[in-house]
């Protein structure tokens, strides 16, 4: 295991050289904690989307895990190439910081817009492709109009990645917390009104999700955006906020770092979204527990995306002051801090794997009692294995966020794809498709795949941070 494999290599360090790394906590949960909500935030948007849907029914859960299974994927390189900006904000020092970070933001904004913009029409025109997954015809028929109104919010999401990645580079974590807190208060109240048809709204169930998603994903860009324009240290940003700045070298540089980065993201969503389509092709009962348990493992996976976040932004600024030896210690601790975090939610897990399912349907529903219990019992053993790859899971995004603050994303790509689509998925689909372990064979092999993906990853990072400290000395 992964967590083992860790543990052993931190034993080599002292009681003092611990302390060192302990007390470094209290600062990386201050940096952390307005990303994990954050990022908690953009998961509950699709949580709450399942859980109002489930209340439906089984074909209506399985319709927006389908819808989002594209989504996601599209999202994953969006949100990946955009933190290309954070280590490049957080590497800036000095007199001319202003003018540098300037650079970033109005590149970076106008890349994630145009971003956004083609991952919206390429998601608008890969809608035939449901015809031939192999799904369920009526999954299928409610999950095309979802598609098309939950794409057009990618749009305004990747921007507000922009906005967000800016912020955090700047250390500034707190107020993208804001933005996405607020847009979930914005995300039930519309989800309400129009997935059951309250007052005088038409009742649209699973088109009414979608429309509660877009409202609230327009409404996290506008709140971000007035936040940091109202805030006096980014005053200077917005003062001529134009794109006359943009500038091939820059945008060429972003895009060096983001491509991979997009990438990396890419092969890990598409891992998940792999085993949505799995799932969906044994059938509808697997598909709706599957989306069950990774909608919450999505949860703490978040945590983990939070922690990364900040190993990116205190690695980049120790990489611009060129303190490899305080490089190695904050990553580390912030190492160990996930670690822990890991362990919490694992025991979570266990002692609640047959509790948390539940929360996804109407249990006093006596016509479909039978079926939500046959999805809540598949669901609860997804859940136990995601138990064990919770610590591989945290550990390979958390490491990633160190390696991307370090400005090397390219071999980190490249382990990735061959951990989750030479390893991983192949494991997948074999246990899954032609074993009787069926959905849980699934999940066995994200398992492993995580499992590769998070070792290599370490050793990685161990080296080049080795590599750079020697130099020095």
């Amino acid at each position: 295991m992964t967590s083992t494999f860790f543990c052993l290599h931190l034993t080599k360090f002292s009681s003092l050289s611990i302390h060192q790394y302990t007390q470094e906590f209290s600062y990386n949960m201050r940096l952390a904690y307005p990303i994990i909500l954050s990022m908690l935030g953009h998961s509950m948007v699709g949580l709450i989307d399942n859980v109002m849907v489930g209340q439906i029914g089984p074909t209506e859960l399985a319709a927006v895990s389908l819808g989002n299974s594209f989504v996601f994927i599209a999202m994953s390189l969006g949100i990946g190439f955009s933190t290309a900006i954070t280590p490049l904000v957080a590497e800036n020092h000095g007199d001319d910081r202003i003018e540098k970070n300037k650079n970033v933001f109005y590149n970076g904004v106008f890349l994630c817009t145009l971003l956004g913009t083609l991952l919206f029409v390429t998601l608008y025109l890969s809608k035939p492709i449901m015809a031939y997954m192999g799904q369920p015809q009526e999954v299928v028929e409610l999950a095309r109009p979802y598609l098309d109104i939950v794409a057009f919010s990618l749009i305004p999401l990747i921007i507000f990645q922009g906005y967000k990645q800016f912020a955090d580079g700047e250390s500034e974590t707190k107020y993208s917390m804001y933005a996405t807190v607020s847009s979930n208060v914005v995300n039930v109240v519309v989800n309400y009104v129009f997935i059951f048809g309250v007052w005088f709204f038409p009742r649209l169930g699973v088109v009414g999700a979608a429309i509660g998603t877009i409202t609230s994903r327009v409404s996290m860009l506008l709140i971000l955006h007035l936040l940091l324009k109202g805030h006096k240290k980014f005053k200077p940003y917005f003062e001529s906020f134009d794109f006359s700045v943009v500038s091939q070298r820059m945008m060429k540089k972003i895009i060096n770092l983001g491509f991979p980065s997009a990438l990396q993201m890419l092969f890990e969503v598409a891992l998940f979204t792999g085993a949505i389509w799995l799932s969906g092709s044994i059938g509808v009962f697997e598909q709706a527990a599957n989306q069950v348990a990774l909608s919450i493992a999505a949860l703490t996976y978040m945590v983990g995306m939070g922690f990364s976040v900040a190993a990116m932004i205190r690695v980049g600024n120790q990489k611009g002051k060129e303190d490899y030896k305080k490089l190695r210690v904050v990553a580390h601790s912030i190492f160990m801090l996930s670690m822990l975090f890991a362990a919490l939610f694992a025991l979570t897990y266990v002692l609640f794997h047959d509790f948390l399912p539940t929360l996804y349907f109407d249990m006093d529903d006596l016509v479909k009692l039978e079926d939500n219990q046959k999805v809540i019992h598949i669901a609860s053993n997804l859940l136990l294995i995601a138990s064990i790859f919770q610590f591989s899971d945290i550990l390979q995004i958390v490491v990633l966020g160190a390696l991307r603050g370090l400005q090397d994303v390219k071999v980190p790509m490249v382990i990735s794809f061959v951990s989750y689509w030479l390893i991983g998925f192949p494991i997948s689909a074999y246990l899954g498709l032609f074993t009787d372990l069926k959905a849980e064979g699934i999940w066995c092999g994200l398992l492993i795949g995580l499992t590769f993906s998070s070792t290599l990853l370490y050793l990685r990072f161990d080296r080049i941070t080795k590599k750079e400290l020697n130099a020095i000395k």
